[in-house]
């Protein structure tokens, strides 16, 4: 998968992520942007994929929701197969995990 094609992939992920999380919360877009300092049509074009959100959007969002930013990750993963030394995205129903792969610590030490 192409670098833009992978972009895209996650932005549409984290929108469904993001849309489904804000109601949950029962928040409607306009009231997101508020809490997020954000205005509603940046919370529209996040949802549907248009744009790629960034670090300080992504915290705000969270903040606003009252979740953990990793919630809005749920199933976006980096994955490096063995013994390819590139990654790339992956997607699934599973959450990031919360805790180091113990191969981490072998490269940390």
């Amino acid at each position: 998968m192409a670098e833009r094609e992978q972009a895209r992939a996650v932005a549409e992920r984290f929108g469904r992520n993001l849309r489904r999380i804000r109601k949950r919360e029962d928040l409607s877009q306009e009231r997101l942007g508020l809490r997020a300092s954000l205005h509603r049509t940046e919370i529209g074009k996040l949802e549907k994929g248009e744009r790629v959100c960034r670090i300080d959007t992504l915290i705000r969002i969270a903040g606003a929701m009252a979740v953990p930013p990793g919630e809005l990750l749920d199933g976006i993963v980096w994955v490096v197969p063995s013994p390819a030394p590139d990654g790339a995205f992956a997607f699934g129903t599973t959450s990031i995990p919360s805790s180091p792969r113990p191969d981490a610590d072998e490269a940390a030490g």
